[in-house]
């Protein structure tokens, strides 16, 4: 029992068994939790909650699972899953409010799916290989789709190079692409040229329109190389990450810290040639 002594409250927490046992049938344990957050002697801050206020917070821990995969540290993993769990359980609950959808509707809807979409697991149909049940799962998902338009279902939300980058592989398979990578490649010669000739004016709708088709020309190129842009720009800002790292412990070093404002703050106030000196250390130690 999870018991709030202030409250004289509690509220009971259903322990799970050994792997090989779980079912998944503790879920029901954060459906009503959550309907008790939200109900009439819950918490003001869930109470005040909406569908769109969460949408940050979602973004947010799916970040989250992500770094816990990177790290391969798997108790981070779980904690994290169960941080997307809740938002899941929290949204479905608002939904239900709206006489929208419940949990029960979301859970139906994605098994329903996974069954349509598995045919050589519950039905008749066949196959020898995943790459057959990709192709299989394709076109299972186009039929289902067919009346929309071709990029409806890519996500506006993904990060902008990994949505790009959807974008211009979705187009491609109906022929709306370079036929080979040194077309794509012109482009974003092409592109930077349109943005430096958008900086000469100062006109900043222009050059932010420029800048955009230039990652977005650079995004495609990596697709013809079969390379994953966002991936890509990730071990960029890594390095980036560790080097300026390896500047920051010698700036400390050599000077106890850096320069600050009158509020605490890191400003300026050190030399570029100084903090250049200690990139190329950096980019000595970590190529």
């Amino acid at each position: 029992m999870l018991s709030d002594r202030t409250m004289g409250k509690s509220f009971s927490i259903p322990q799970p068994g050994p792997l090989d046992a779980q079912r998944g049938e503790t879920f029901s344990a954060l459906v009503a939790l959550m309907q008790r957050l939200l109900g009439p002697e819950g918490c003001p801050w869930d109470r005040e909650q909406s569908i769109e206020s969460l949408r940050g917070y979602l973004l947010e821990e799916t970040c989250e699972v992500l770094d816990a995969i990177d790290s391969g540290d798997r108790r981070q993993l779980q904690e994290e899953l169960g941080d997307v769990a809740l938002q899941i359980a929290f949204l479905s609950e608002l939904a239900r409010a709206e006489n929208a959808f419940g949990p029960d509707d979301v859970m139906c809807g994605i098994v329903e799916k996974l069954v349509r979409r598995h045919p050589h697991v519950f039905a008749d149909a066949k196959v020898d290989s995943s790459s057959e049940v990709t192709r299989n799962w394709e076109a299972i998902k186009a039929r289902e789709k067919a009346a929309r338009p071709l990029l409806d279902n890519i996500p506006r939300a993904l990060p902008a190079l990994a949505g790009a980058q959807r974008v211009s592989a979705r187009v491609a398979i109906v022929g709306f692409d370079w036929p080979d990578a040194h077309g794509s490649r012109t482009k974003v010669t092409e592109e930077i040229a349109e943005l430096d000739e958008a900086l000469s004016t100062g006109d900043r709708e222009r050059i932010e329109a420029e800048l955009g088709d230039v990652l977005f020309a650079r995004t495609n190129l990596a697709r013809h190389y079969e390379l994953d842009a966002e991936a890509a720009l990730r071990k960029t800002t890594d390095r980036f990450r560790e080097r300026f790292a390896h500047v920051e412990r010698r700036v400390r070093e050599a000077r106890g810290d850096w320069p600050r404002d009158a509020a605490g703050k890191p400003t300026s106030g050190l030399s570029l040639g100084e903090l250049d000196g200690y990139w190329e250390e950096a980019k000595a130690d970590h190529p």
